[in-house]
């Protein structure tokens, strides 16, 4: 039965297990999730001790014979020391290398982008093992990337330290953009939601009524034609002999509107962000 060690009899162990008689016999390396023979010399019981990165154990054993390590105690990949101690003890050490690739970590940002943005996506694959080890050899992972009403295209990646990255554009159309990182049995799906752009011609007329004007946009698209989403924040201003005035409306059905009491002559800009549409000149009437 294992017993797990605390960190006193580790460090005695440490302490006794300096370079002796050569004792025990183990390969030089192992996979994950493999069970591990260390032969051994010499004759009587002693102590044996497994030392690794997130398991200790101890256990009695019978020199001159095998001793079977189980799979389950080499999950995880890092080094490892065996020791036995009868009368004195022997040390051998042993790296246990990741299994072969069957998870993935796979990031993907932002979560929602505007269109026609280039390197604006940015896509990260983690590569792990079964018993999640980082899997440090180089493996290939396929990107299968679905764009907004269009086909699905498929690039691949080769990892490096276990990692794989890629940045792409946002396409010219809004709407709901894929990427499957796909490796061995695994599949690891994320979304972006491309959303419009700047407003792109933003213009606007007006409709005089004595001395009150109402405006109203046309609908507001960005450059490659998407409409800008309802609650987008649409600006008028009004300057004219009462001064300076700023009506913020929100975008309804792709048209934004508003309405104002004027002073004289007054001079109405409009604008949505980073846009600025067209300037108007209105009399008012008495």
């Amino acid at each position: 039965m294992h017993r797990i060690l605390t960190p006193c009899i580790v460090l005695a162990v440490g302490l006794l297990a300096f370079a002796q008689d050569d004792v025990l016999h183990a390969p030089k390396t192992v996979t994950a999730g493999n069970s591990v023979s260390i032969s051994t010399s010499g004759q009587g019981s002693a102590t044996f001790y497994l030392l690794g990165p997130s398991r200790v154990a101890k256990r009695s054993v019978q020199l001159g014979q095998d001793i079977t390590i189980a799979a389950n105690d080499v999950a995880s990949s890092g080094i490892y020391q065996a020791i036995a101690c009868s009368s004195s003890c022997s040390s051998t050490v042993f790296q246990v290398l990741p299994a072969a690739p069957a998870r993935l970590s796979f990031l993907l940002h932002p979560s929602r982008v505007p269109v026609s943005n280039g390197n604006a996506i940015n896509a990260t694959a983690f590569v792990f093992d079964r018993y999640r080890n980082t899997v440090l050899s180089s493996a290939k992972v396929d990107f299968h990337i679905t764009l907004p009403d269009g086909p699905t295209m498929t690039r691949a990646g080769q990892t490096s330290r276990g990692i794989t990255w890629f940045e792409m554009g946002s396409t010219p159309k809004q709407g709901r953009l894929q990427i499957v990182a796909s490796i061995a049995d695994a599949n690891e799906p994320r979304v972006i939601q491309q959303v419009a752009s700047d407003a792109c011609h933003l213009h606007m007329t007006a409709s005089p009524s004595g001395r009150t004007v109402k405006l109203e946009t046309d609908p507001i698209r960005d450059c490659a034609g998407n409409p800008l989403p309802d609650g987008t924040i649409v600006s008028f201003t009004k300057i004219d002999n009462a001064g300076r005035s700023t009506v913020d409306t929100p975008i309804k059905k792709d048209k934004a509107s508003a309405q104002f009491q004027l002073s004289g002559n007054a001079r109405i800009s409009v604008a949505c962000g980073v846009a600025l549409g067209n300037e108007l000149s209105v009399g008012g009437g008495q």
